[in-house]
């Protein structure tokens, strides 16, 4: 699939690391580096603006590596570009670590997943099929 892509950063296209990638890193666009304190939030620049076709989606989600090794993650994750959205893509990055995190220009910060999609229409009814879960939720099963 073709997506139409404006760049302006001064850094790569996103890009899949491997040939059975899902997901491709999205770069930072920084004029400098910018320190992400314990618990702080700040919106990141990728300088990335698509045009996806009608029915798609691109996923913004976090890096494990930054995870991981950094106590580093998004918010609002994973982030949702809309098929008409034309603005540059924005990385909300917070860091869960007690050190303070710098991101620099250019470093891979999250990775963007282009995923099809379809839109519901609801049809109201008085009741629902009935299943072996039924309405067993949030850790019915308990632990195997």
């Amino acid at each position: 699939m073709k997506v139409r892509i404006i760049n302006k950063s001064h850094h790569p296209l996103p890009a899949y690391q491997t040939n059975l990638s899902a997901g491709m890193d999205i770069r930072a666009n920084l004029t400098e580096p910018v320190v992400l304190k314990p618990l702080e939030r700040k919106l990141i620049s990728t300088g990335i603006y698509i045009a996806l076709p009608e029915g798609y989606e691109a996923q913004i989600r976090p890096r494990s590596g930054l995870a991981i090794k950094h106590g580093i993650t998004l918010l609002n994750t994973p982030g949702t570009i809309d098929a008409d959205y034309r603005g540059e893509i924005g990385v909300i990055m917070v860091n869960l670590s007690n050190e303070p995190f710098v991101i620099n220009d250019g470093e891979r910060i999250c990775q963007m997943v282009v995923s099809q999609y379809q839109q519901v229409e609801w049809q109201i009814v008085e009741s629902l099929d009935e299943t072996e879960r039924g309405t067993g939720g949030f850790g019915h099963t308990g632990k195997q």
